[in-house]
C-alpha cells in the first residue's frame, strides 16, 4: 500500500482545489449532517413525528434513533446473509435554526439524492414529493416556514422549525430502476442534504457550452442562464468573470437581464488557443457569476468548464483532441461497507483517487446519476464519464414509469451539463431483460428508447448517447456496448479479441462496457483451470439468461471455476494485453471497481455481494488492482502476486510460478536473499508480461523480494509465505485463534484441517461465525473479514470483533463438522 499511496499523492492537490471551488459555488449553503433522528418503518401520519409527548410515556413510542447524514437504512442489511434487505418507509426528523442573510430571501432544501420516494414536511405541512433515488432536486420551504412561525404551535419549538422527511424504497413496478436489477435499491437520505439561502431573485442554472475547432486553435463559449424569481422582480445585472486554469482573466462582462425561469442564452465569445482538457492535463476554466438584484442584494456563483473535442470514429478508435486515446475504464456503484449508499465525501474522494491511481481515464457511473462530488472529481482528476439513466431491466412500465424516466434523464443532463468529463449520456442498461410485466413488447421499448434518445440530443447536442446490452435497440443510440463476457459467463477468455473485433465491424460506434470475473478475496489457486476443461468454445461469449446462476446451464467459469483471485488476474491480464493489439478499439470498462451489494446473489461466497471488484467493498485492493496498474499507470510500480496467500502448497521439488506485475522495463527477483535473475517486461508474453519465475519449492518458509526499475526510479515489493508439501485428507476439524489485536478490536482466524491437523488448503466450505458475551462481531460488511457467513478461502476465514471491555466466546460452525469455540476477554491477545 505504501507505493500505492505515493501514486495517489499527485492527485491530492487537485482534489483540495475542488473543495475551494465547491465552497465558492454554494457560499450560502450548509450541509445538514447532524441533529437528526430516524425511525425505521412507517408512522400513522406526520403528526406522530411532531406531537408533544413526555419522554418515557407510552405515547413516546415508537422510539427514534439519533443518526447523522448521509444515512442509509440498508447500511447493514443489504448484505445480511440471513434475510432480505428492508424495502419500505423510513422517517427522518430534525429542527432547523434558520437565519437567512438575504432580506426577502428564499430558504431552499437541496437534495443531492434520496431513495427512492420522498415526502418533505415543514411541521405538518407537506411541501414536496419526489420519485427517483438518484437525481438532485430542490424544495423551496420559505412560505411553509412563514406559515409555521405564525402558528400558535411554533412557540413550543423555541424559534426552531421542525422538518420531517419520509423516504420509501418499497418495491414498485412503476418506478425505475427495477428491483430485478443486480444491485441494491437503497433507501434513505443517503446523499447530502443542503440548507441553501438565496436572494429573492437568484441564479437557478448556469449552462456553459464550450467548443473548440479541429486544430485546437480557437474555442467558443456559450453561456445560458435560468433564474429563480417567485416574486417576479424586474431587470437585474449579471457580472461575469471568466478565468483560465491558472486564474488569469480571460474575459469580463456585465449584462442586464430579464429574469426568466426557462434557460436563456446570455453570452457567446471566443478564446484564442484555449488550454485543452484531457485525462493527463485536466485544465479547468472558471466562470464567476455575480447577480445584482433590483433591491440591491447580490449572489455569487462559480462554475467550471473545459475545452475538449472528442470523436468515436466509425468502426474505429476514440479520438480526444485530435489524438487516439484508448479508453481505460471501470465502473462505480454508490455502495460501501457499513454505510450502504450513504458514502461520505471523504469515502468518495478516497475511492476516486484509488481509481485514478489505477491508471483509469474513463468511468461508467452505473447504473444511475451519481453524486455531484463524483462528477467534480472526474473533472479535476481527468476521468472521462459515461453517466446513466436508471432505466435498468424489467421491461417498460406505464405513463408514471415513463414520466419518471423522462424527468430523471432531463435532470441528469441539466445538472451535470457543465462537466467536461462527461462524454456520454446513457439511456439505460440491459433493457432486453424482461420480468416486471406480463407484456414485453420490443417495439414499445424501441419507441420509448427513441423518445429518450431524441430528448437527450435536444437537451445536449454536444454529447453522445449510449446503451448497454439491448441488441434490438442498438441502431437507435450513438454508441453501443454489447454483452461480451468471454471467460466468465460463457466461453474462454482467449475468445475475447475475436468477439470484440466482430462487434467493432457490426456497429458504427462500439465501446465495451462490462467484462471481468468474480473473485473471493484472499482465495488463491495453484491451478485455477483444474475444473474448466469442459467449457465449450465457438458458441458465443455473451451473457445469457441463467449464466449468473451457480448451477444449471452449460459449463462456464462463473459456475465451475474456483472464484480465485488467481483466475481473475489471469483473465484481466489476457484482456489488457489483447486490448493493446486492437488499433480500432475505442476502449473498455472493467466491471466493476469495487465489490457491491446485490439482492440477486444470495449464494455467492460472500452472500449478497457481487464480487467482481478489483478492490473489496471497503476499498482494500485485491491482487487484480495491480494487474491494471501494470498496464495503465504511468507511475513506476511493482507487485508480487500473493500478498494475502500465506500458505502455498504442492509436492516437494515442484516448480511453482511466481508472478510479478510491473510497468517497469525489467525486474529482478530475490528468494530468501538469493537473486533468481532479471526479466524484461513484454506485454505480449502472457502471463504477467513475462515477469514470472519458476521456482523449485520445498517445505518451509520463503521471503520474496523484487526490485524493478523505470528510468531512474527504483521500486520494490516483498512477500513472505510458507510452502506446505503435506497432503491433506477430508476436512474434519475447525479451530479458532486470535491473530491480531488493535485497541479494543480483535481479529480471529478460523482454520479447517483434516483429522491429522493438516490444513485443507483448497477447502471452500461455508462457515458461520457466532458470538456470545459482551463483544460484537464486525459483520454485515460484505468483505472477506466482515461477514459472519462465507465460504472459506484456502481453508481459512477471518472475522473482526469489538471486545467492548468484556468477555466473549466466538464460535465457528460448518455443516457436517464439529463446531469450535474461542474464549476472549478484553485483556487477551
Amino acid at each position: 500500500m505504501k507505493h500505492l499511496l505515493h501514486h495517489m499523492a499527485k492527485y491530492l492537490l487537485a482534489a483540495g482545489m475542488l473543495l475551494v471551488t465547491l465552497s465558492l459555488r454554494a457560499q450560502q449553503s450548509t450541509r445538514l449532517t447532524g441533529g437528526w433522528e430516524f425511525l425505521k418503518g412507517d408512522l400513522g401520519g406526520v403528526w406522530e413525528a411532531v406531537r408533544p409527548v413526555t419522554a418515557g410515556s407510552p405515547e413516546s413510542v415508537p422510539l427514534w434513533d439519533s443518526v447523522a447524514l448521509p444515512h442509509c437504512f440498508n447500511a447493514r442489511d443489504a448484505v445480511d446473509p440471513d434475510q432480505n434487505y428492508y424495502e419500505g418507509p423510513g422517517w427522518y426528523r430534525t429542527q432547523l435554526q434558520l437565519k437567512n442573510p438575504y432580506k426577502n430571501g428564499r430558504i431552499l432544501l437541496h437534495f443531492e439524492g434520496a431513495g427512492q420516494k420522498t415526502n418533505v414536511y415543514v411541521y405538518t405541512q407537506e411541501v414536496a414529493t419526489h420519485t427517483g433515488g438518484y437525481d438532485e432536486w430542490t424544495v423551496d420551504i420559505t412560505d411553509a416556514v412563514k406559515a409555521f412561525t405564525k402558528s400558535p404551535d411554533s412557540k413550543r419549538f423555541k424559534g426552531r422549525v421542525p422538518l420531517e422527511i419520509r423516504c420509501d424504497n418499497s418495491r414498485d413496478l412503476q418506478m425505475i430502476p427495477s428491483d430485478m436489477s443486480d444491485f441494491t435499491v437503497h433507501g434513505g437520505l443517503y446523499r447530502y442534504l443542503n440548507l441553501v439561502y438565496v436572494p429573492a431573485l437568484s441564479l437557478d442554472e448556469v449552462h456553459i457550452l464550450p467548443r473548440v475547432d479541429a486544430g485546437g486553435s480557437t474555442g467558443t463559449v456559450q453561456i445560458s442562464t435560468a433564474f429563480r424569481n417567485p416574486d417576479h422582480l424586474g431587470e437585474a445585472v449579471l457580472r461575469l468573470k471568466i478565468k483560465d486554469p491558472q486564474g488569469k482573466m480571460v474575459r469580463e462582462e456585465e449584462r442586464r437581464v430579464q429574469p426568466q425561469g426557462e434557460m436563456q442564452k446570455l453570452l457567446s465569445f471566443t478564446v484564442n488557443k484555449p488550454q485543452l482538457w484531457s485525462p493527463s492535463d485536466p485544465a479547468l476554466y472558471t466562470v464567476e457569476a455575480v447577480l445584482l438584484s433590483p433591491d440591491g442584494t447580490q449572489q455569487t456563483r462559480q462554475e467550471t468548464f473545459g475545452f475538449r473535442q472528442f470523436t468515436f470514429m466509425e468502426h474505429g478508435p476514440f479520438m480526444l483532441n485530435g489524438k487516439r486515446l484508448l479508453l481505460r475504464g471501470t465502473h462505480r456503484h454508490q455502495d460501501g461497507a457499513g454505510v450502504g449508499a450513504a458514502e461520505t465525501e471523504a469515502m468518495i474522494r478516497r475511492e476516486m483517487l484509488l481509481i485514478k491511481a489505477m491508471g483509469v481515464n474513463f468511468i461508467r457511473l452505473a447504473h444511475y446519476q451519481q453524486s455531484p462530488l463524483v462528477l467534480h472529481l472526474c473533472d479535476s482528476l481527468g476521468i472521462l464519464v459515461w453517466e446513466e439513466l436508471a432505466w435498468c431491466r424489467g421491461g417498460l412500465g406505464g405513463e408514471t414509469y415513463k414520466t419518471q424516466a423522462r424527468r430523471m434523464l432531463t435532470n441528469m443532463i441539466n445538472q451535470h451539463y457543465n462537466h467536461p468529463a462527461v462524454i456520454i449520456w446513457s439511456l439505460g442498461n440491459e433493457n432486453d431483460w424482461p420480468g416486471d410485466f406480463a407484456e414485453f413488447d420490443r417495439q414499445k421499448i424501441r419507441a420509448f428508447m427513441k423518445e429518450l434518445n431524441d430528448l437527450a440530443h435536444r437537451l445536449d447536442s454536444s454529447r453522445l448517447t449510449a446503451i448497454r446490452r439491448c441488441d434490438f435497440c442498438k441502431d437507435i443510440v450513438d454508441v453501443y456496448s454489447p454483452s461480451i463476457w468471454a471467460g466468465w459467463y460463457s466461453g474462454r477468455y482467449t475468445e475475447y479479441r475475436d468477439a470484440t473485433e466482430k462487434w467493432i465491424r457490426q456497429v458504427p460506434r462500439f465501446l465495451h462496457a462490462e467484462w471481468g470475473a468474480d473473485s473471493h478475496a484472499r482465495r488463491h489457486a495453484e491451478d485455477p483451470y483444474a475444473r474448466l476443461g469442459g467449457i465449450p468454445t465457438g458458441q458465443g461469449v455473451a451473457e445469457k439468461a441463467g449464466d449468473a446462476a451457480l448451477s444449471g446451464g452449460k459449463a462456464r467459469a462463473s459456475r465451475d471455476g474456483d472464484w480465485s483471485e488467481t483466475y481473475q488476474c489471469d483473465l484481466i491480464d489476457w484482456y489488457l494485453q489483447e486490448q493493446e493489439r486492437m488499433p480500432d478499439l475505442t476502449g473498455s470498462a472493467y466491471w466493476i471497481f469495487k465489490d457491491f451489494a446485490t439482492p440477486l446473489r444470495p449464494d455467492n461466497p460472500l452472500p449478497y455481494v457481487n464480487q467482481k471488484g478489483v478492490v473489496e467493498r471497503d476499498l482494500r485492493p485485491k491482487e487484480a488492482y495491480y494487474v491494471f496498474q501494470s498496464y495503465w499507470s504511468d507511475q513506476p510500480m511493482v507487485h508480487i502476486y500473493g500478498h494475502t496467500w500465506p500458505t502455498r502448497w504442492g509436492a516437494a521439488g515442484k516448480k511453482e510460478t511466481v508472478k510479478v506485475y510491473s510497468n517497469c522495463a525489467e525486474a529482478e527477483l530475490f528468494v530468501n536473499g538469493r537473486s533468481y535473475g532479471r526479466k524484461k517486461r513484454d506485454s505480449h508474453d502472457f502471463p504477467a508480461a513475462g515477469l514470472r519465475w519458476e521456482l523449485p519449492m520445498q517445505e518451509g518458509d520463503y521471503t520474496l523480494r523484487v526490485v524493478a526499475r523505470k528510468g531512474r526510479v527504483t521500486v520494490t515489493d516483498s512477500i513472505a509465505f510458507h510452502y506446505q508439501t503435506a497432503q491433506w485428507g477430508s476436512p474434519a476439524r475447525l479451530s479458532l485463534r486470535q491473530v491480531n489485536s488493535s485497541g479494543d478490536t480483535a481479529t480471529v482466524e478460523a482454520t479447517l484441517t483434516d483429522s491429522h491437523g493438516i490444513p485443507c488448503l483448497d477447502a471452500r466450505n461455508v462457515v458461520r461465525f457466532g458470538l456470545t458475551g459482551d463483544g460484537v462481531l464486525l459483520d454485515d460488511l460484505g468483505t472477506s473479514d466482515g461477514s459472519r457467513k462465507l465460504e472459506l478461502y484456502n481453508g481459512r476465514a477471518l472475522i473482526r470483533m469489538k471486545k467492548q471491555g468484556g468477555r466473549s466466546v466466538i464460535s465457528i460452525s460448518s455443516r457436517g463438522i464439529p463446531s469450535a469455540f474461542l474464549d476472549l476477554s478484553s485483556g487477551s491477545r
